[in-house]
């Protein structure tokens, strides 16, 4: 396999110079930007306290700036005036205005209300100048400091805020670069031969050149439409990264890379073309045939229009791989192994607890790559099959999309009106209880050796000794936690938890390598991954981060242009908008969900669904609470299925190949749920989810003996 540039400058390799430290700067900055507005209100908070002064009625906001002297005059002669303006004509034609005739002549003006008006303006002229004095009186040398320092902070965030999508693009674009220079995107099977390198190259070259042509010809209309081009350097990026990656994939069909495991065959190369390219060849060849030759740009542009949550995406992927850098994992662990607990109990909670840290990433597939290394190899240190670590690995992500405070359901709830975060992060919790428990009573009844759960007795004092490792990092992040919310008077929740999560991984991994230095012991064998220091560990995990970046937005990029492949052949209208009952409804809103969430991801795929779908629901008297659970559980059940099945492919990725076909070896011999477990257990548990989700609350709208159900739950029972 052709390997990035392995030269070193100053201790770096020449790739890690072009995209690491770029994309480190790039993810503090966006970190930057989305504390800026918290700091910056404390900036001003603080010049109010400091420099306000309400007996004078001078407040902050009037010394950031060198005050302007008014041009009035404040020693006008009230009686002189009076004469002046008496004595001025005031209607028709001599000297005035003709608007002044419009509606007849003009009454002389009472000497009495004219004077009261030039004394009124003179009071506002007299209080414009006492208020001028006042600020220029307050503008002391500390003043000026400060604001410097607020006005300049202000004006770095400003730069950032007006500019997320160039951010989020450049970011992007060093990431795919990364990704495509390293055979890192995704395929529903890795390269490993030659002929799959060339097939890769191939397929990715006719990509980036129809990707290429519709950009310039999508600029090219817009140059041609007389408009002026908004934000013309985020077209001049695209066509940059289109052409980059031309280049790249078009040298390597010419010079095909060869692979030391042999020449491979053409059905298993297939296998190998990365999903985006297949995606992009498809919606680039339909537009094309459609003569919307800028359709393919047009889409793709979509990820322009929401960059504070792709580049959210970003941060919770780097927060993921800070966390593989960090022990925190492995102290949790060891709190739970005095218990003896099964593979299957122990994965069962730390399942629990990986959906609440799903809730703060928002998609399953970005959570498995995060954690999803972390979960399989602890999984298979309790004693956990390479089979049944593997299954929990994929839907490790699956039980905490509908968790509070998810930025999937932000993003349905700002789409549409008919439902609320709050609502449907209520009828969320549910959902979790009835998936969490039925993967418990699954694996509980699929498992082949018994449990010999250790004696409170000798358990809990073990425990308890396990705990006090861990409260220091408790500490670091109640710290951090209660700073934003006091000092910065921001609270975590979905909208914060972007920014604030990168920051806590961060001073815990630091923490962690300086209270870790010397001990490496204490790390798992599995965890070969961990560097030593902070610079290499921070240096490490952003390395990760750009790979797992380039190839999981590469491909939400595309899944975009698919939508609108989707949406503009007008397909969901050979399908009736009312159907003969709500239960048929279902069931084919269920059947589309799946096969959505088959093809593409759940961002791009709930913009989709918003505007073609959902309609058809509400018009099928479907509750929009009801809906949504259950397009949220169908998305997730079609990411765990074939030919596709995303998250099994992101498991397979963090997890490596070679891991993956020695689990497959070692139960070639046995029975079909053995050798396909790590397929079987997620679809079963999901499958029974969704059936549930879906058709559970029509069965209580519908049978009068199933009412009492109403009665466990809010009045509000969708």
């Amino acid at each position: 396999m052709n390997t990035p540039d392995s030269r070193k400058l100053l201790g770096r390799t020449v790739l890690e110079w072009f995209s690491s430290l770029p994309v480190f700067a790039l993810l503090v900055l966006t970190l930057v930007i989305g504390t800026g507005e918290m700091v910056h209100g404390q900036l001003l908070k603080l010049g109010e306290s400091m420099f306000g002064d309400s007996k004078a009625q001078v407040q902050y906001f009037m010394l950031r700036a060198e005050p302007t002297q008014p041009t009035c005059d404040a020693h006008v002669d009230v009686d002189a005036e009076l004469a002046k303006q008496s004595a001025a004509p005031t209607g028709g034609s001599a000297g005035g205005d003709d608007i002044d005739n419009l509606f007849g002549d003009q009454k002389a003006v009472d000497p009495a209300v004219l004077r009261k008006s030039i004394e009124q303006a003179l009071a506002i002229c007299k209080a414009k100048h006492e208020l001028y004095n006042k600020v220029v009186q307050h503008q002391t040398p500390q003043v000026k400091a400060y604001r410097v320092l607020e006005t300049s902070f202000f004006g770095l965030f400003q730069i950032g805020t007006d500019n997320r999508p160039l951010i989020l693009l450049v970011m992007v674009a060093i990431a795919a670069i990364t990704t495509t220079l390293g055979f890192h995107h995704i395929g529903i099977r890795p390269g490993h031969y030659t002929k799959d390198y060339l097939l890769q190259s191939v397929s990715q070259t006719i990509a980036a050149a129809l990707l290429l042509f519709s950009c310039v010809r999508y600029y090219q209309i817009l140059q041609g439409s007389g408009v002026p081009i908004e934000h013309p350097l985020l077209h001049y990026v695209w066509m940059a990264l289109f052409t980059t990656l031309l280049l790249i994939n078009a040298k390597r069909v010419i010079m095909p890379v060869k692979s030391p495991h042999g020449e491979g065959n053409w059905t298993g190369a297939f296998l190998s073309i990365p999903l985006y390219a297949q995606m992009a060849t498809i919606a680039g060849a339909y537009f094309l045939i459609k003569g919307h030759h800028a359709g393919l740009a047009i889409y793709i542009n979509q990820l322009m229009e929401l960059p504070s949550i792709f580049m959210n995406l970003g941060l919770f992927i780097w927060s993921g791989m800070l966390l593989k850098q960090s022990r925190i994992v492995d102290l949790f662990m060891d709190t739970l192994r005095p218990w003896s607990l099964s593979p299957q109990l122990l994965t069962y909670i730390v399942l629990l607890f990986a959906a609440v840290a799903t809730a703060y990433t928002g998609a399953s597939g970005v959570f498995v790559i995060a954690a999803g290394g972390i979960i399989y190899h602890e999984v298979r240190a309790s004693g956990g099959s390479r089979q049944f670590a593997l299954a929990a690995t994929a839907m490790s992500g699956s039980l905490g999309v509908v968790l509070r405070p998810c930025l999937l359901v932000v993003m349905i709830a700002a789409l549409n009106k008919q439902v609320t975060t709050s609502g449907l992060y209520h009828w969320g919790f549910y959902v979790f209880l009835l998936t969490s428990t039925l993967f418990f009573l699954t694996s509980q009844m699929l498992r082949t050796q018994r449990a010999n759960i250790e004696s409170p007795m000798k358990a809990l004092p073990a425990m308890l000794r396990q705990i006090v490792p861990l409260l220091p990092y408790f500490i670091v992040v109640a710290v951090v936690v209660w700073l934003y919310e006091y000092a910065l008077d921001t609270k975590l929740n979905e909208i914060t938890a972007p920014t604030i999560m990168p920051v806590i991984l961060l001073i815990i991994l630091v923490y962690d390598k300086i209270t870790n230095k010397g001990k490496a012991e204490l790390t798992p064998d599995y965890a070969s991954h961990r560097q030593e220091g902070v610079e290499k560990s921070i240096r490490y995990a952003t390395n990760e981060t750009i790979g797992h970046i380039g190839a999981l937005l590469s491909l939400m990029t595309l899944s975009l242009a698919m939508g609108g492949v989707i949406e503009r052949s007008e397909v969901m209208g050979y399908f009736p908008k009312v159907f003969e009952n709500h239960w048929t409804a279902m069931a084919f809103l269920v059947v589309t969900k799946v096969l959505l969430g088959m093809i593409m991801d759940p961002f791009g795929a709930v913009v989709l669904v918003s505007g073609t779908l959902a309609p058809i629901a509400y018009a099928n008297n479907i509750d929009p609470l009801h809906f949504w659970m259950m397009v949220l559980v169908a998305f997730e059940l079609g990411y765990l299925l074939p030919p596709v099945a995303i998250n099994q492919l992101l498991t397979r990725q963090v997890i490596g190949e070679a891991e993956v076909t020695e689990a497959d070896a070692e139960v070639k011999h046995l029975g079909f749920y053995r050798r396909y477990e790590r397929w079987i257990l997620p679809l079963v548990v999901m499958s029974i989810g969704l059936v549930i989700v879906s058709f559970g609350p029509l069965a209580i709208h519908d049978y009068p003996q199933l009412a009492f159900i109403k009665d466990w739950f809010s009045p509000t029972t969708p």
